[in-house]
């Protein structure tokens, strides 16, 4: 994932720099080094962890169970409550 891409993402999604990061589980400078491409004048590449998490959040994916043998998404009711995959149609 290059630099422009990382940013057309996160605007795809309606993310602000901050938003972002925190679905990603990033600092927020970290965002900005990413969308900048680089750090203290070198360059840096976004790592395919975070290329992968920017996938699974555009496929609606934000939390997964590991609990789970198959490591299914968790997905919550109305409620909030965590739905096994029985019950969540899955």
């Amino acid at each position: 994932m290059k630099p422009k891409e990382f940013k057309r993402w996160r605007k795809a999604q309606g993310l602000s720099q901050t938003k972002a990061a925190q679905k990603l589980g990033l600092k927020l400078r970290t965002v900005q080094y990413y969308e900048k491409g680089e750090r203290r004048g070198e360059k840096i590449s976004i790592p395919k962890t975070v290329e992968l998490a920017c996938f699974a959040i555009s496929c609606g994916v934000e939390k997964v169970d590991f609990t789970e043998p198959e490591g299914r998404p968790v997905e919550q009711g109305k409620s909030g409550r965590r739905l096994s995959p029985e019950t969540a149609g899955g």
